[in-house]
Formats: structure tokens, C-alpha cells, sequence
């Protein structure tokens, strides 16, 4: 009988994410397969719990809620920053993404969600957040 997966488990997969609408966000095809141990909290939740009792060259496909996923979107992180914060030679335009700083060591991804006389409304969620997420997985190794 083969050895089914259990927390603690380091693995490896091939993964294919999508969302409904078909478009793929993400893909390990082509490259080395994902490693990582499970229950570890490196990845998502719903990912995690999903590859919990199978075996190797097992395949499956997952339906994730936005609350095993990236989670729900949250209007407090929705934020407006100045524009006198903004460097003077940079063009921002509805829908770019750019990198802002905590003022220390963090950086986090913004997407520029509305552009106003003097401020820019930036929105700091995951751009998974609030979405279903769709998973084909195969179980390639159990260490």
C-alpha cells in the first residue's frame, strides 16, 4: 500500500492554478516542481489541506474559496497616499502595480486603483483576494 501524505510531510508537486474564467495565474509545467512541507504554512491554506491523503502519481483537481485562498478582500487595506509621497517623474496609471515601502525593510505590492488632484487611492489586498481559485495537482514525491 502506498504512503498517503501527512502534515510534516516535505513533497513535491506539479500544480497548475486557475480561476474561474480559465485564466491561468500560475503553473509549476514547464519547471522543477514545487517542494515544500506540508502544514508548514508556506503556502495557502486550501493547498495545503488538499494535498493531506494522497499518494504519489495521484492527480486531482480543487476548488478553493477565497477564504482557503488569499482570502476576502478588505476595504482596510485600501489606502490613499499623498501624491506629494510620490517621486514627480513617475506615471502612474489606473491598474499599474507598484512597490511602496513600510519605510524599512518591507516592501509590498500596490495596485493603483483611482488617481485624484492630490492623492492616489492604492489597494494593497492580494491580487487573489476575493477570488475562487482552481488547482490541478500531482503528487510527484513524498520524502
Amino acid at each position: 500500500m502506498s504512503r498517503t501524505i501527512q502534515n510534516g510531510d516535505e513533497i513535491s508537486v506539479h500544480y497548475t492554478g486557475r480561476l474561474e474564467d480559465g485564466e491561468i495565474f500560475d503553473s509549476s509545467q514547464g519547471r522543477a516542481p514545487l517542494t515544500f512541507t506540508v502544514g508548514s504554512g508556506r503556502l495557502i491554506k486550501g493547498f495545503d489541506d488538499a494535498v493531506i491523503g494522497m499518494i504519489v502519481g495521484e492527480k486531482k483537481t480543487v476548488t478553493l474559496s477565497p477564504a482557503d485562498g488569499y482570502g476576502e478582500r478588505e476595504e482596510d487595506l485600501f489606502v490613499d497616499l499623498r501624491k506629494k509621497y510620490i517621486p514627480e517623474d513617475m506615471d502612474l496609471e489606473v491598474g499599474m502595480v507598484v512597490e511602496l515601502s513600510d519605510g524599512g525593510q518591507n516592501r509590498v505590492p500596490a495596485l493603483v486603483q483611482e488617481i485624484h488632484d492630490d492623492f492616489v487611492r492604492m489597494d494593497l489586498n492580494h491580487y487573489l483576494a476575493g477570488k475562487v481559485l482552481i488547482f490541478d495537482i500531482e503528487i510527484i514525491r513524498i520524502a
